[in-house]
């Protein structure tokens, strides 16, 4: 399966700051750059907080490093767009600044990007679930389901050979970037997930 990384939708002109900048100099640069919040950076570009307008208008340190949230709240290029949604949203933040694998700042999301995967053309994600699910992850002939997707949401439609194929087909749709949601209008031949139990007794226990 193929999902887009944060790296690649990322902003990788990052406007960051410094512990030792004063409140006004943090102000002004969130004003200058019509941004709602900047990293804080250490010497070597390593992220030790962010400080959001939130954070100016309740307090009035005289420093970042007064004012930033600790610790900062990161993520790496090479994790999903969908990590980077589910961190957002456990964490309650607006921006993630990224890192490379040494914990070096090399870009920021925010949850406008975000939103711009879930905006992903009905065709597009049409053609990756076709791609992707049906003959890179299942293996199966692109006629045997059929395939409709309208506004994000995915209706998968005919019939595969076992059950645990069909339900394993809605899981990989779901798992697409950009599907809202999935309806699953599939059939099977065979339900290889049925339990099933032995009449017969192990022993024989009669007298």
């Amino acid at each position: 399966m193929k999902h887009m990384k944060v790296g690649g939708l990322m902003t990788d002109e990052v406007v960051s700051t410094v512990p030792a900048a004063s409140f006004r100099e943090v102000a002004k640069m969130l004003a200058e750059h019509d941004i709602s919040g900047v990293p804080v950076v250490d010497e070597d570009d390593h992220v030790v907080g962010v400080v959001s307008e939130s954070d100016l208008l309740a307090r009035h340190e005289l420093t970042a490093r007064e004012l930033m949230n600790t610790p900062a709240v990161t993520i790496h290029a090479e994790e999903t767009v969908a990590d980077a949604a589910r961190l957002m949203v456990r964490r309650g933040v607006e921006r993630l600044p990224v890192v490379d694998e040494e914990e070096r700042l090399v870009g920021i999301v925010t949850r406008r990007d975000l939103l711009c995967v879930y905006l992903r053309p009905d065709s597009e994600i049409r053609r990756r679930i076709h791609e992707d699910v049906l003959t890179d992850a299942m293996d199966l002939p692109a006629d045997v389901v059929d395939v409709h997707v309208l506004d994000g949401v995915v209706t998968l439609g005919g019939r595969v050979r076992r059950r645990s194929q069909a339900l394993m087909l809605v899981g990989l749709a779901e798992s697409v970037d950009g599907v809202v949601a999935v309806v699953d209008r599939l059939s099977f031949h065979e339900d290889d997930m049925r339990l099933t139990s032995s009449t017969r007794t192990p022993y024989d226990i009669s007298l």
